[in-house]
């Protein structure tokens, strides 16, 4: 290829002369994922379910009835069926429209938890998959098999909307979207912009570490509810995701490929 004068290299636009490493469409995969940090503990005993892990706090009776749930961004009822000794199911709901729904079901030995899940966003996008918990405490005598303290060990499976995002990045700011219809438009001054998609996450404000690695800070109303650092490899094309639960005292990493 014949090689452009020099004088016409300087008069190119930057960002052809040096595009971001975070640049495309990028798919995480499930099986890379890695957990760490507080356990999920639940209790189901005596007709009531409770989590005090959650946020917020559920405390409902596992009669299959709909019963109100406060304070979630993401819900305004649930309910919590017992299919059997080892299996519970749990449905919640947003203005009478059904959001989200887990059957949980433990292992004869007591000691795995499987998770199988899906939801509506509120773009309408529908995602699913599969989680597997390990036990960490037993419940108490007589309780639900599921009651006990539950550490997320695997992510066995998800839709490929819930794996794939798209970046495009800029000398000052970065631009994301999922698949499931989660976006921002931010710059690289700390100060908080709009995050629109998911009601649990009001604004983002980014830093850049360097010209492969960014950190995102996610708040609800002003409140820190959750930090990623995005590592981009030196050869382009992986990506990995440390991210940070503030709420929940939880952590997890991803890692993804350029599409």
């Amino acid at each position: 290829m014949k090689k452009l004068p020099f004088v016409l290299l300087l008069c190119l636009p930057s960002v052809l002369l040096a595009q971001s490493a975070f640049n495309g469409t990028w798919k995480f995969n499930p099986q890379s994922a890695q957990f760490s940090g507080k356990a999920n503990t639940f209790l189901l005993q005596d007709g009531v379910f409770r989590c005090n892990d959650c946020v917020p706090k559920i405390d409902i009776k596992a009669d299959g009835e709909e019963h109100p749930r406060l304070g979630s961004p993401y819900s305004d009822a649930a309910s919590v069926r017992v299919v059997d000794d080892h299996t519970v199911e749990v449905v919640t709901k947003k203005k009478g429209k059904v959001v989200s729904k887990a059957k949980d079901s433990v292992s004869a030995d007591g000691n795995t938890l499987t998770s199988e899940w899906s939801f509506t966003s509120e773009n309408g996008q529908e995602g699913h998959g599969k989680d597997i918990f390990t036990r960490k405490a037993a419940g108490p005598a007589g309780a639900h098999a599921i009651s006990g303290a539950w550490l997320q060990s695997k992510e066995e499976n998800a839709s490929e909307n819930v794996l794939t995002v798209t970046f495009q990045a800029s000398d000052d700011g970065l631009s994301m979207s999922d698949g499931t219809g989660d976006s921002y438009s931010a710059k690289f001054d700390g100060k908080d912009y709009p995050y629109k998609g998911d009601p649990g996450t009001t604004s983002v404000s980014l830093k850049k570490i360097s010209a492969n690695t960014i950190e995102e800070t996610d708040k609800r109303n002003g409140k820190v509810t959750g930090i990623s650092r995005m590592t981009v490899s030196s050869d382009g094309q992986t990506i990995s995701i440390d991210n940070t639960d503030v709420l929940r005292g939880q952590k997890s990493k991803f890692e993804g490929r350029k599409q």
